[in-house]
């Protein structure tokens, strides 16, 4: 099926604003990243400006998008991203005696994460601060755990929700199974 040229002219700039918002970068970061003039990339996202294929190559790899992705017709409307159980990631090294399986995607590393962590008899997660302004957000789904956060000690049941600094050290523990949803969420 042969595609009308004006079709990529129209979806390209938009795309490119989607990708650069996504990655919560300012038009000044992506000149900085892609050696494109800032002034340049806000004239191809506002669709006054047809990039060549170099500058077009450098926006892409300054936004760690696919090339050719940004040219292909896709409608991302009414799509879901299904992971099968077996697919989530998980880690099983951290901590004592937990698993931690990771439930947000990987472009969210270090903004906004989620966990589904499951602790066994005398599991604990002890965590070093995270970035300024860091918080977090947990909420027992089973079992009972107590949450540090610098000096603060809370115990939490199934069914409460503690909210709190992660940019000082913070600990989960639990004497006995649990499980907890906790998100994370970077300044």
């Amino acid at each position: 099926m042969t595609e009308n040229p004006d079709d990529i002219l129209i979806r390209l700039p938009a795309r490119l604003k989607e990708a650069r918002r996504a990655k919560g970068l300012s038009l000044e970061a992506v000149a900085n990243l892609s050696g494109v003039s800032r002034s340049m990339v806000s004239q191809i996202e506002r669709g006054e400006s047809s990039p060549t294929i170099s500058t077009l190559w450098n926006l892409t790899r300054a936004l760690q998008v696919d090339f050719a992705g940004l040219l292909e017709e896709a409608n991302n409307t009414d799509q879901i991203e299904v992971l099968r159980q077996a697919e989530v990631p998980s880690i099983d090294n951290m901590g004592q005696n937990c698993r931690i399986r990771i439930l947000s995607p990987p472009e969210e590393a270090g903004g906004h994460e989620v966990y589904d962590i499951q602790f066994d008899k005398d599991g604990a997660l002890n965590s070093q601060p995270h970035a300024r302004g860091a918080r977090e957000q947990l909420t027992v789904l089973e079992g009972s755990v107590r949450i540090t956060s610098g000096s603060a000690v809370s115990e939490l049941n199934q069914g409460d929700t503690a909210r709190y600094a992660a940019d000082i050290a913070h600990s989960i523990s639990a004497n006995g199974p649990a499980r907890v949803f906790l998100i994370v969420k970077n300044a």
